[in-house]
């Protein structure tokens, strides 16, 4: 699943009245599958209009703004704490530094081939981790879906760019590796300070990249509105939405509606950028969603019960 448990939040029955608390009520009222579709559909739109930025920030360097203007806004609003042990240092540089990655290889993909497509060649990723994790057969019926989707998408008519392709198998690889340290971080950190401070490290990791792509053209405001835009709408209110869906659903449902996201990245391509694809294309991706959401329906999972507990889910900021 692309959550991990890291620790109790404190509550209080009598809060004073403030932004924060009347917001909190707000989204509260709204029902959790909601938060998630709406947290899906910000991160995929928010990728379409991080494309619209790669002419003139280039790719690495849209990665670097949003990693640092995220990292900026979680250190305000968690505050961690520097203090930590070696080992905990190493799991949050790995994690700063695999979500850098990650962010930098599916930036990559955008720029060369259809966010949709992109997005669903990467889901490979996560599905891998939950069907390798299994000893069902029925699994391998989902991976063969899966695989067969890719192929399909790889073999359309004019065919996709085989760097795009390449790259989104990266981000794949490395949105796999990120849920396993994802786990450590969570057993590590309480809280959203281990999310904060290895977004800080990532986004110290891609700004190198960043500057050599761009350069300048980093500093110019209206280059870095569109930085903080990217940042909330990719990173900040997707995390936030789920963060509170979390507490209030299964985390098997969570990943059945996350499932949506290479179908939601399809329609962003289309209506954004005017990224049209073809009927195969279009089962392709059909092949990889009821590919992730068999594999994560099926899953036997304990009763859920809701919680207050803090948690947060992968970064969507994978894409």
């Amino acid at each position: 699943m692309h959550v991990a448990q890291i620790g109790p939040g404190a509550s209080s029955s009598r809060r004073p009245f403030s932004v924060e608390n009347v917001s909190a009520r707000a989204v509260g009222m709204i029902p959790p599958p909601m938060l998630v579709l709406v947290g899906v559909i910000s991160l995929q739109v928010g990728a379409a209009f991080a494309k619209q930025l790669f002419t003139i920030a280039g790719a690495s360097g849209v990665v670097a703004l949003r990693l640092l203007f995220a990292a900026l806004i979680l250190l305000a609003v968690w505050r961690p704490s520097l203090r930590m042990d070696r080992k905990t240092l190493a799991v949050v540089a790995g994690y700063g530094a695999v979500l850098a990655c990650m962010n930098v290889c599916i930036y990559q993909s955008f720029e060369r081939i259809p966010l949709g497509a992109a997005v669903t060649i990467e889901f490979l990723g996560p599905l891998a981790v939950a069907v390798i994790g299994s000893r069902r057969k029925l699994d391998v019926l989902w991976a063969v879906l899966a695989g067969t989707g890719v192929v399909l998408l790889a073999r359309v008519e004019g065919g996709l760019d085989w760097v795009g392709v390449a790259f989104a198998l990266m981000a794949g690889a490395l949105w796999a590796s990120y849920i396993l340290i994802s786990a450590k971080l969570g057993s590590r950190t309480s809280g959203g300070s281990g999310l904060a401070l290895g977004m800080a490290f990532g986004a110290l990791v891609a700004a190198p990249l960043g500057i050599a792509e761009a350069g300048t053209a980093l500093l110019h405001p209206a280059v870095l509105i569109a930085g903080l835009v990217v940042a909330l709408m990719s990173s900040v209110v997707p995390y936030s939405l789920e963060l509170e869906a979390l507490r209030r659903m299964p985390p098997r449902v969570f990943g059945v509606l996350m499932s949506l996201e290479p179908a939601v990245a399809a329609l962003a391509g289309l209506l954004v950028l005017g990224e049209a694809l073809g009927a195969w294309q279009w089962v392709a991706i059909a092949c990889v969603v009821v590919a992730s959401v068999g594999s994560v329906g099926t899953t036997k999972s304990p009763r859920h019960k809701p919680t207050n507990d803090t948690q947060y889910p992968k970064d969507t900021g994978a894409n």
